[in-house]
C-alpha cells in the first residue's frame, strides 16, 4: 500500500485518531531504529525564544525593507 492510497483514509480520521496514529508511527519508527530514543531519557529541544541573533537579523531586514518602501 502506498502513501497516496492511505492519505484519503488518514484525512477522514478524527482528530483523536490522527494523534493516536502519529503516536503509533513514532513508536514504530523508534523500534525500527534500534531504540534511537531511550525511554525515560531527556532530550533537548531547540526553541526560538532565545534566538536573539536571529531576531536582530530579522529586525534589520524588516528595517531595510521599510526604508526602501
Amino acid at each position: 500500500m502506498t502513501l497516496t492510497e492511505v492519505l484519503p483514509d488518514v484525512r477522514a480520521l478524527s482528530r483523536f485518531d490522527k494523534i493516536r496514529l502519529i503516536q503509533l508511527l513514532a513508536h514504530q519508527l523508534e523500534q525500527d531504529e534500534d531504540n534511537l530514543i531511550e525511554s525515560g531519557k531527556s532530550y533537548p529541544v531547540w526553541s526560538p525564544d532565545k534566538a536573539f541573533t536571529a531576531a536582530a537579523a530579522l529586525l534589520q531586514a524588516l528595517d531595510e525593507e521599510k526604508s526602501q518602501s
